[in-house]
């Protein structure tokens, strides 16, 4: 039986937000109409959740293809019949608006938006850039940082929600769910407890970045995320900003220019080279591709921990 028949009310249903799926079909034939809980999800972070969370009962498919840059997706009509005819949606709102507006049009009765599952900061970015384009979405635009997933506290918060919804869309597995839900919360705690263990004593707290998706994950660790932001990834930075960096570098002990692995990474060997410094991959985790330092999320915040500590000198 198809567990659309069971969903509860759509005024009860939570309302949550989508992640970018790497890992899962994009298919529409596999998205809907199956005999199990059918979610699409936006991007890799929200579409591990689900297929965590949802474990054999769920069939995950994502909106955002692997090494697809989540920011600039724009809805196909294939993918919007996706949506019509999942059993729940999970997405993140204001990460990328095509999905909040596609999201926002379908008749889908289980909206979950993970942005209201935990709080958004602002880190005083003013919202970062992609390929020299302004802020992509109207988080960044008003300064509320998006990337809650890169800090384990906040991503569990997130995971116990989606297992809330779960449980009140399928009642008949939400024994399951909550088992999952524990499961997942218990090994993303595991995880903060790496970090802070792992960043505790370090010679430097600042690393450099070419990309601001780093502000939970550092203030969550006691640490100075300085964004390269404002400069296109595909220009050299000006003599002056080199000479700032170097600058800082020096001050604050710090060895390293990180890079992501979806964006260009011109512009941090144009500075790591003229600051004498070393580049190396910090992943914002919004896709996992086969350039990814492990095959899912914890493999590849693990790969982070690693290079953050190698950069700031971890004893």
């Amino acid at each position: 039986m198809n567990v659309r028949r069971r969903l509860i009310p759509a005024a009860a249903a939570t309302a949550l937000g989508l992640g970018a799926l790497t890992a899962c079909s994009s298919d529409s034939a596999a998205s809907g109409n199956t005999d199990k809980f059918d979610v699409v999800a936006s991007f890799y972070p929200m579409a591990f959740l689900a297929e965590q969370i949802g474990g054999d009962h769920a069939n995950v498919t994502s909106l955002t293809e692997p090494g697809q840059e989540p920011h600039d997706l724009e809805i196909s009509t294939k993918q919007r019949a996706q949506l019509e005819e999942a059993d729940a949606a999970l997405y993140l709102k204001g990460l990328q608006p095509a999905v909040d507006e596609a999201v926002g049009q379908t008749g889908i009765q289980t909206k979950i938006d993970a942005a209201t599952l935990t709080h958004l900061e602002d880190h005083g970015t003013g919202g970062h850039t992609h390929e020299g384009e302004e802020a992509h979405s109207e988080e960044e635009e008003h300064g509320r940082d998006p990337h809650v997933w890169l800090d384990p506290v906040k991503y569990a918060e997130i995971a116990q929600g989606v297992g809330k919804a779960f449980e009140k869309a399928d009642p008949d597995h939400a024994a399951d769910y909550k088992k999952n839900t524990e499961a997942l919360v218990t090994k993303l705690n595991g995880l903060n407890g790496d970090f802070e263990n792992g960043l505790k004593n370090t010679k430097s707290k600042v690393f450099f970045t070419n990309h601001a998706a780093f502000g939970y994950l550092a203030e969550r660790y006691g640490l100075t995320q300085e964004a390269i932001s404002g400069i296109d990834p595909e220009s050299e930075p000006s003599g002056a900003r080199v000479r700032e960096l170097q600058q800082e570098a020096k001050a604050d002990g710090v060895t390293t220019v990180f890079y992501e692995t979806l964006v260009s990474d011109k512009t941090a060997k144009t500075l790591a080279r003229d600051a004498n410094l070393k580049t190396d991959v910090l992943d914002p985790i919004e896709g996992i591709t086969d350039t990814s330092r492990g095959d899912d999320y914890f493999q590849v915040m693990e790969a982070n921990l690693k290079a953050l500590q190698t950069a700031l000198g971890a004893k």
